[in-house]
């Protein structure tokens, strides 16, 4: 060995040693380092009376403050659940966080708590903590973050709250006035009381808090005016005062406020201001000023702000026209109910602007307002559409749904519009209209409920603010109005969750009938339990208006942010006086020569009849839009598959299953009809370049409306059917993503005394059966298959099949399993999902295991899946692994399995490169038709 290699060797070797050393060191002093016992006696109380326990991975052998404990970067990761961060001093640790987050804790905070005099972060929100903060929390000195949002605290706020800089506290139960001793907390930058139940006047010593960035005040008793200092909270970013008592008008000196970037101030009655102030607030991206009794015209300056999004200034006194131009980044404008007059700006034409211009007296101009929905002027001051001169006596809407027949025989039309946050929409016939003016945070997410008229309130119309319905052209006399409503998303149970309040105000014919309106307690405190509320109207002026008022009261977060705002499910009047009109809209169809073909559908026989006769155009709304689907009449089997598909769908309805509208034989031209859904297919929703971001509820939902149509399918309808092609591209999803199961060209009619049919294998690789791929042995197990496939795409968020991958990851089924075996299973959830229950998924995860057994004896029934999904019965353990065909190779998109070289003239909605079609036909793809 060189000398010059013996000497790197000793320093290699002496770094070594020293490393050694240091390691060592280390691991001695963190071994002599121990949790102050009293703390550690403490804590360990608590955790024992709350009946929770410290994760092992900061409780390392019953030493509270080591492993991630020490590691301050942790606790706000939101990997642990509990957690404390310590800080030690020599030998000893302090508890200086803790953090016991949704829970679902339900007792009240032990005194002993306030003795972890080292805290400088509390976070102790979404439970169901009761009782008084106590004024014992003036021990701790260093507190600088309290959290205690989303509990049912009561009593008055402690004055005793230190030198915070976060004071989180809404959506609690305390009462009496904001102590003014707050005041004091120089730093504070962030304060949220929002449902918390403080009241009386803004104290004076608030005009200190000159770090103030963040104020949510809404739906408290606070009263009197505006303070004026708030002009001086310079650096203030966010202000919402909405369904308070504040007098008006807003002060002069929110000139100053130009850091704002969200501004929301609603309902200030008893003084008039302008809008003056707003000239100089260059960043702001949200103004909530509607319901003020603001007067004056609108500046030009405001439409003009360059980084505004939302703007919001219904139910005003505003006078004057619309201003020239606008900001291109403002897309939301409401400017309802005001004195507005006039003619519209060029700009109101402009593509993806949500506008809102009703109960306004502008002059409607063909020539100017061609890019605005129709019927605006049906909807301009005293809703001029058939005054004097009425033609209908009833109407019927379900309120954010299709079309559906109620239990009772009443049709009640559809209203699935979908509506932006300043928007409106009128039916063709002007027989009824809907105004919706209101911003989520967070866009909602719609749920189904099992109670009363399953049908009727499965779906819903949600808004952030105010939402109205209007019948137009009624005959007069007096009405009776029916409003079903049910709470869909605020649960009934003694979780966090349940601490929801959904609270709006209803007026009928501008008469409040219901103040403070609340679904949950209307319906007894049960979630998802039906309630209707009938109310007489006269109607004097030939239109009848309804409006839902969201006044800013309720909580706003709970179960999560934006779950707030009026919901309905369905409206209808009805005459309580012998009608005198047609009830029908004025005639306008244009008629063309074609060929209707019509099913007959039987008990057990289903026969074809086919007509000469005129194809109508014109009787469903313009707005309307059908997907069109065309078929190859140069295959063999064209005809014969077109009259197929039609007998099929004809002969099933149900809510996951698509609508087929109509159909047309001319010449050569072979079309079907179908309901146009908005976001297209499932795969695209999960795979494609425009992919949707769906969270794990949305999945969920989805998942189990395709069981539930298979179901139907399988078991309840009259033909027992079997799709044969069940694939994510075969799921179509609704605006409101609710899954339709499309494509009955493939499906199956058999016999039920037959146990199998062995047929010519149609159908798409990676979702086939194997004792279908391999011996062409067909029944519902098939299907069940496919959905176990296609219920792991949706949780995993990828193809069944990817070939960039490698190993076991490459086969969805094969890797699933993989993990399964494992207990890795939550591992195979997309990456995306933030937000989710775990054991929910694993349940998930197993339900889609056992639809893809091998033996189809051992596969669930699709009504025992629906079960297994829906939580009234258990999911089995799966314990022999799933049938993947991953042998298989194919060189182009269409190979066929068939013995015969035919291809099939079917064609699917939306083709995809993620799967191979067994059975296809590219050439002609869907058009949309309106």
């Amino acid at each position: 060995m060189s000398a010059s290699s013996a000497a790197r060797h000793l320093l290699v070797l002496d770094s070594f040693a020293i490393l050694v050393q240091l390691l060592c060191v280390a691991n001695a002093q963190n071994q002599s380092q121990t949790t102050d016992p009293d703390e550690a006696r403490i804590l360990n109380s608590i955790f024992q009376q709350w009946r929770i326990s410290a994760p092992i991975e900061w409780n390392i052998s019953g030493e509270l403050c080591s492993g991630v404990a020490l590691d301050p970067t942790v606790f706000d990761l939101g990997t642990y659940n509990p957690i404390i961060t310590c800080k030690c001093a020599n030998s000893t640790c302090h508890i200086t966080q803790l953090k016991v987050y949704a829970l679902n804790v339900v007792d009240v905070i032990p005194d002993a708590l306030w003795n972890l005099t080292h805290l400088t972060n509390l976070d102790l929100s979404r439970n169901h903590l009761t009782g008084p903060l106590s004024a014992s929390i003036s021990s701790l000195t260093k507190m600088q973050y309290l959290i205690v949002d989303i509990n049912a605290l009561y009593g008055e706020v402690p004055k005793e709250l230190g030198l915070l800089t976060d004071l989180i506290m809404f959506s609690n139960n305390f009462s009496g006035p904001l102590p003014s001793e707050l005041g004091n907390c120089l730093r504070l930058e962030q304060l949220y009381i929002d449902s918390s139940g403080v009241s009386g006047d803004i104290p004076s010593t608030f005009a200190s808090l000159k770090n103030l960035a963040t104020v949510w005040a809404s739906d408290t008793e606070l009263t009197g005016r505006i303070p004026e200092f708030i002009g001086n909270w310079s650096k203030l970013k966010t202000l919402r005062f909405q369904g308070n008592s504040f007098t008006g008008p807003i002060p002069s000196t929110f000139a100053n406020l130009t850091s704002l970037t969200e501004l929301r101030i609603n309902g200030l009655f008893n003084g008039s201001s302008t809008l003056e102030f707003i000239k100089d607030m260059k960043s702001l991206s949200i103004l909530d000023l509607s319901f003020n009794d603001i007067s004056g015209q609108i500046p030009n300056s405001l439409f003009n702000l360059s980084s505004i999004t939302h703007l919001f200034l219904g139910n005003n006194k505003l006078n004057g026209t619309l201003p020239a131009q606008k900001s291109p980044s403002l897309l939301n404008i409401d400017v309802s109910y005001n004195n507005l007059a006039g003619s519209f700006p060029p700009w109101v034409n402009g593509q993806n602007l949500s506008l809102n211009l009703v109960a306004n007296n502008f002059t409607i101009e063909s020539s100017s307002n061609s890019g605005l929905p129709s019927g605006l002027n049906c909807l301009q001051r005293n809703f001029p559409c058939n005054r004097g001169s009425g033609r209908y006596y009833n109407f019927a809407i379900k309120c954010g749904g299709q079309e559906i027949r109620s239990s009772d025989g009443v049709v009640f039309e559809r209203d699935d519009e979908i509506l932006g946050p300043a928007s409106y929409f009128v039916t063709d016939t002007k027989r009824w209209a809907v105004s919706n003016v209101g911003y989520f945070t967070r866009s909602q997410n719609s749920q189904s409920t099992k109670n009363l008229d399953l049908e009727l309130f499965q779906r819903a119309r949600i808004s952030a603010s105010s939402l109205r319905y209007y019948g137009l052209g009624l005959e007069n006399g007096n009405y009776t109005v029916s409003l079903q409503f049910v709470e869909i998303a605020i649960e009934d149970s003694t979780t966090w969750q349940s601490l929801g309040k959904r609270i709006f105000d209803i007026y009928v014919q501008g008469n409040r009938v219901f103040k403070d309106f609340n679904i949950l307690k209307e319906a007894g405190g049960y979630s998802r339990q039906g309630v209707t509320k009938d109310i007489t109207a006269q109607v004097s002026e030939n239109y009848l208006e309804i409006h839902l008022f969201w006044a800013g009261k309720g909580t706003c977060c709970i179960p999560y942010q934006g779950t707030y705002g009026p919901l309905i499910s369905a409206i209808s009047a009805t005459p309580n006086f012998k009608p005198t009109v047609s009830n029908k809209p004025p005639s306008s169809s244009k008629s063309r020569t074609g060929l209707i073909v019509g099913v007959i559908v039987g008990v057990g026989v289903v026969s074809f009849l086919f007509l000469a006769a005129f194809f109508i155009f014109g009787r469903r709304p313009k707005t309307n839009e059908d997907e069109v689907k065309q078929l190859s009449v140069a295959s063999r089997q064209g005809k014969s598959q077109f009259v197929t598909e039609i007998a099929t769908i004809s002969a099933v309805q149900h809510r996951n299953l698509v609508k087929l509208h109509g159909c047309c034989i001319e010449a050569n031209q072979r079309l079907l009809v179908y309901e146009y859904l908005e976001n297209k297919s499932l795969d695209q929703a999960l795979f494609g370049k425009g992919s949707l971001n769906l969270n794990w509820q949305t999945r969920y939902d989805i998942c189990l409306g395709v069981a539930r149509g298979l179901a139907y399918l399988h078991e309840e309808s009259r033909l027992r059917i079997v799709h044969r092609d069940v694939k994510a591209s075969n799921i179509l999803l609704d605006s409101g993503l609710i899954p339709k199961i499309s494509d009955f060209g493939l499906a199956k009619l058999y016999d039920d005394t037959k146990t199998h049919i062995s047929t010519r294998v149609a159908g798409t690789i990676g979702y086939l059966a194997p004792e279908y791929a391999m011996r062409g042995h067909l029944t519902e197990k098939t299907d069940v298959f496919a959905f176990g496939v296609v219920a792991l795409e949706v949780v995993s968020g990828r193809p069944n099949s990817d070939s960039s991958l490698e190993g076991e990851k490459m086969y969805l089924l094969e890797w699933a399993w993989h993990l399964y075996e494992n207990n890795r299973e939550v591992e195979l959830l997309d990456s995306n999902i933030l937000e989710f229950d775990e054991e929910e998924v694993k349940n998930f995860i197993g339900v889609a295991l056992l639809c893809t057994q091998t033996i189809p004896m051992q596969r669930p029934s699709m009504s025992r899946v629906v079960a297994m999904l829906s939580g009234d019965t258990e999911v089995s353990r799966v314990t022999s692994k799933p049938g993947y065909l991953t042998g298989w190779k194919f060189d182009d998109t269409t190979s066929s399995m068939s013995d015969q070289p035919t291809r099939a003239a079917d064609t699917s909605y939306h083709t995809t490169s993620t799967s191979t079609s067994m059975v296809a036909d590219a050439e002609n793809l869907p058009e949309k038709a309106t």
